[in-house]
């Protein structure tokens, strides 16, 4: 280095030249995503209508790549499961609180509720149902559930749709009632519901339902439907007759206990629940997933205090603090920004490894994206959002370049379908990932 002193002096400027090199490539990205924006999506006729707001973000360098809107706030829909899920994978680990019990004198089992979907639900096996009929006779003290059945901000009109079933402290069949065709007679599933039909009513073409939205009494009309999901109204005496019935056993109340019971029982793998949440988009599930979550955190169930404790603790560092009021989106009063989805599933990464969430994640041709992505399968992995004219679509994204990237697109107020919305936004990921 002596003999060739003029080499010292040029590999120091070309040290100095590396963040100035980073910083031109990190402009030129982003201006060419910023021009992709714009044709692609910010001049898209179904799109213009409304707003919308964007977040690209590299992990392994920790820049944002691309910015539209992204500190301000939108309706993000179904993608707030995002969020329940990270207090899921947090606070339950890897199998679901099934059960709390305690042993009694005689063969007889205390059991209180934990908020778990799965029991008795046909998606499921059944170890708690195995566990219950080890004993002659249950006793049952409810568990601490301070919320309301419906969430704040829900369309309450809905309730006979099974996507807005009612959450409870101990579901029973996923709070579902079925309702299936049968002749000029319908049958149900539990039969321990009461229903009555109208004398010479013709069912041959199929059937309708009339109930009042805190009764579970139903009304049996003429329709067209063969196959009904219908939520039920939870209260501990229905449940309690439906354990009689199921388990073929004496079932007795006792007073409510506000202290957790010794045991507890778990009934799955986590992610054989938060798999069908993320894919089909579950609302019951993700309800279900933010109160057996604050029960294990809290000691009881209510899911206004999970979110202001986890928002000040685990989440506090979040970019811009959302409003978040439920647990599966159905609340048009949720409130995020497109970074606060960018860190959220960034944290989820870091904390809980990407292959775990590639595989609690649709990818293309999956879930909620069956019709889109389908040449990106495997390389995107994301949850949607949808509410009337209100889309959204956070995830991760492999390029061809294998740069991983963490996105999240948010259109609300849009006047069309989210067919057309969905559609510029595939153009517009599919493009990052073939260029990048």
């Amino acid at each position: 280095m002596k003999k060739y002193p003029f080499l010292k002096h040029l590999f120091k400027i070309n040290f100095s030249l590396i963040p100035l090199l980073s910083l031109f490539t990190s402009c030129s990205i982003n201006k060419q995503i910023s021009k992709q924006a714009n044709s692609l999506l910010l001049k898209d006729s179904a799109i213009s209508t409304g707003h919308i707001g964007i977040s690209i973000y590299e992990p392994a360098t920790g820049k944002y790549w691309y910015n539209y809107d992204a500190t301000k706030y939108f309706v993000p829909a179904s993608n707030t499961k995002l969020f329940s899920l990270y207090a899921g994978l947090k606070y339950l680990g890897d199998s679901l609180p099934g059960l709390r019990y305690e042993l009694g004198s005689d063969s007889n089992l205390l059991i209180q509720p934990t908020g778990d979907p799965t029991f008795l639900h046909p998606e499921f096996s059944q170890p708690v149902y195995q566990f219950l009929s080890n004993y002659k006779w249950i006793t049952f003290t409810n568990a601490k559930f301070t919320d309301d059945f419906l969430g704040r901000g829900w369309a309450w009109d809905d309730y006979k749709e099974s996507y807005l079933t009612q959450r409870s402290n101990f579901p029973v069949y996923g709070n579902l009632i079925t309702i299936k065709k049968n002749g000029n007679d319908v049958n149900f599933s539990p039969g321990s519901f009461q229903y009555h039909i109208a004398p010479n009513t013709n069912l041959l073409n199929g059937f309708d339902i009339e109930k009042k939205w805190d009764s579970n009494i139903i009304g049996i009309t003429a329709g067209t439907n063969q196959l009904l999901y219908v939520p039920i109204t939870p209260n501990i005496t229905g449940i309690i007759a439906m354990l009689r019935d199921t388990l073929h056993k004496p079932v007795i109340p006792a007073p409510d206990n506000n202290r957790k019971l010794k045991n507890l029982f778990r009934s799955q793998p986590s992610d054989s629940l938060f798999k069908p949440m993320m894919h089909r988009s579950d609302n019951f599930y993700a309800e279900q997933t933010l109160m057996m979550a604050s029960n294990e955190l809290l000691g009881y169930m209510n899911d206004g205090k999970m979110i202001d404790t986890i928002l000040n603790t685990d989440l506090k560092d979040i970019p811009q603090k959302p409003k978040w009021v439920d647990g599966s989106g159905l609340s048009r009063y949720n409130l995020f920004t497109p970074q606060s989805f960018v860190y959220i599933l960034s944290k989820m990464k870091n904390e809980f490894g990407l292959e775990r969430l590639k595989n609690i994640l649709p990818t293309g041709g999956e879930g909620t994206i069956t019709a889109y992505y389908k040449k990106d399968a495997g390389f995107i992995f994301a949850k949607t959002g949808t509410l009337s004219n209100h889309c959204a679509l956070s995830g991760f994204i492999i390029t061809k370049k294998n740069k991983l990237l963490i996105f999240s697109v948010l259109a609300n107020h849009y006047q069309t379908g989210a067919t057309p919305v969905r559609r510029a936004v595939e153009k517009f990921l599919s493009a990052i990932r073939e260029k990048y």
